[in-house]
């Protein structure tokens, strides 16, 4: 290689030596309490990446700009100085504080003072304590701090961003100038209401869970609580919400004519769109109308027609009649998501001045069309009185299978006055929920009956048809839900017999023990009821075989008992707060 060869490198590390000699000679004012000297402090700074070759301009960067001036002089500051013209203990900023107070003090509360976190690059000031010295001395370094986040403030482009500023108010004087400078002023009413029904209804051709319903001119106003007990009438009802709320709403009763929330019409007259944003309307079609006087008693009236609310003078006192006070929509849907009915009921009362402020009730069901609604047990808790929900699984991974009839679903022995087990073979009668029952018949048999063939007959009678392996644990679950299902644990038990074993003796079933566990589950305010455990137990007797053409009589039972295993409820409470306040060091001067 030529000579030549080596100019461009030995420039470039030429440069660079340069570089780092006059950034190694840079240093840093540290200031010792007492001392009044310096210390050249060194610093860690990175090298140049990409030097630049000489004769070349300078290129501006893209960090080019002025740097953010600190508002605080952080030098100045001390956050831990809270007493005037006192020291405060371990504060090694405090002005105030002496050598002779450096020496009983333990360490810096504050260490580092610095500014805003955000900026790329801030004054830092440090401080610490000598305690090599005598006396101890305090050491104070004011640094440049480098921020390691990628997110910083390099340069500032607009410097009232650096601290608050005060808003201009409004007033007679500058209002001219506040208008020009902004984009003015929305003044209309109707806005809102446009705006709620645009975001709450996309431009769909069906309903959607949670979407507003839409009307000719609006939106369906349901009237509910907020944030108080105050009715609000702007709250859009949404489609497959179910909703039963009440409020209250205050009137001035000599006006009860003019306010459209207790009037009839105003709940009957909307038309709801069948689908969002359509021309398909469906009318509000009003199915009763009950009137409640003063002293409760309720009447239904055979007409329809809008009734109009009323100001009567009764002597005295003055009423209002036809006042709303509950109302109820119930709405009919298909599955592409279209409104197709709108049924409406009201009830409708007399008001007098004792009863305000007025409190109304508003629900709110959908219906799906050509449905029939499945009863349940309980919702989700069972209910007492109401038929346990049992079903059988026909292989591994399949759901449970349930007979439609639900008081056929868990079944025992249904008594009769003639009590002969073979007159009510196939009369059942259904197991309900916190019903301890028992029930039994007579088995009349010949002497000739094999014991096998009176075995079978006899199970038949005692277990039914068709005997559950699973238990619903609440009154509305799912058959899809296997897991969630409870078990049927179906024990035989045979006859103990301690000294000697009957020759040619028949184990036969007499009686089948049904025992139903359950808890309180929930909240102590309103537990509901779950099964948790289910145990079938068929109990044997020994009963000796014999040829005779005698007859024998035999009883069989069925016995099911519900046993509350809930534990005993125990309030839970939130923790107390603790308060973590710590006393000035002073504080019980000059007792301590």
């Amino acid at each position: 290689m030529s000579p030549l060869g080596f100019h461009p490198l030995l420039l470039v590390l030429m440069d660079c030596w340069a570089s780092v000699r006059a950034q190694a000679g840079a240093t840093l004012a540290v200031t010792t309490e007492a001392l009044n000297s310096t210390e050249p402090s060194p610093t860690n700074f990175r090298p140049a990446l990409s030097p630049r070759p000489p004769g070349l301009p300078r290129v501006p960067g893209p960090f080019s700009g002025p740097r953010p001036t600190p508002v605080t002089d952080v030098a100045a500051l001390c956050v831990c100085d809270l007493s005037p013209a006192q020291c405060d203990v371990n504060c090694c900023c405090d002005p105030d504080c002496s050598s002779m107070d450096f020496s009983v003090f333990s360490a810096c509360s504050v260490s580092v003072v610095t500014g805003d976190s955000q900026f790329c690059s801030q004054k830092a000031a440090i401080y610490s304590l000598n305690f090599t010295a005598h006396p101890p001395q305090r050491v104070f370094k004011l640094v440049d701090q480098i921020n390691p986040s990628v997110f910083c403030i390099h340069i500032t482009n607009y410097k009232p961003a650096l601290s608050f500023i005060n808003p201009e108010v409004p007033d007679e004087n500058n209002f001219d100038k506040l208008m020009k400078t902004s984009d003015g002023f929305s003044l209309n009413g109707e806005s809102d209401v446009s705006f709620t029904t645009e975001s709450g209804t996309p431009n769909t051709a069906k309903y959607e869970y949670g979407v507003h319903l839409q009307t000719s001119d609006s939106f369906l106003r349901f009237p509910s609580p907020l944030t108080s007990s105050l009715c609000t009438d702007n709250n859009p009802a949404a489609f497959l919400v179910n909703q039963a709320v009440k409020c209250t709403r205050r009137i001035n009763l000599e006006q009860c004519e003019d306010i459209e929330a207790l009037c009839m019409a105003y709940y009957s007259s909307p038309k709801i769109l069948r689908v969002p944003n359509s021309r398909t309307e469906v009318p509000i079609t009003v199915q009763s109308i009950v009137i409640q006087s003063l002293n409760k008693t309720l009447t239904r009236l055979e007409d329809t027609d809008v009734v109009k609310q009323s100001l009567v003078e009764a002597g005295a006192v003055n009423i209002c009649t036809n006042v709303v006070l509950e109302v109820k929509y119930s709405l009919t849907y298909t599955d592409a998501g279209e409104i197709t009915k709108a049924d409406l009921s009201l009830l409708l009362g007399t008001v007098s001045n004792a009863v305000v402020p007025l409190q109304q009730k508003f629900e709110i069901h959908f219906i799906q069309q050509n449905t029939k609604p499945v009863p349940l047990s309980g919702n989700p808790g069972y209910v007492v009185g109401l038929p346990l929900a049992a079903g059988f699984q026909p292989h591994k991974g399949s759901g449970i299978i349930q007979t439609m009839n639900r008081y056929g679903q868990f079944t025992i022995l249904r008594s009769t006055a003639e009590q002969d087990c073979f007159t009510i073979e196939g009369i059942r009668t259904p197991v309900l929920f916190g019903y301890n029952m028992q029930s039994g018949c007579k088995l009349r048999l010949m002497g000739a009956t094999t014991c096998p063939l009176v075995v079978e007959k006899v199970k038949n009678l005692l277990k039914g048809q068709s005997f559950p392996d699973y238990v619903a644990p609440f009154g509305n679950s799912r058959a899809q839900d296997v897991l969630d299902w409870v078990p049927v644990h179906f024990v035989t038990q045979a006859p103990h017999v301690k000294h000697f074993v009957l020759q040619d003796s028949c184990q036969l079933p007499v009686a089948l023990v049904i025992e139903v566990k359950w808890t309180k589950y929930g909240s102590l305010l309103n537990p509901q009821a779950k099964i948790v455990n289910v145990t079938a137990n068929l109990i044997s007797s020994s009963f000796p075989e014999t040829n005779s053409g005698s007859e024998r009589t035999i009883l069989l039972s069925t016995v099911v008992t519900f046993v509350d295993v809930s534990a005993p409820a125990e309030a839970g409470f939130r923790a107390r707060p603790t308060i973590n306040a710590k006393l000035p060091f002073n504080f019980f001067f000059p007792f301590v």
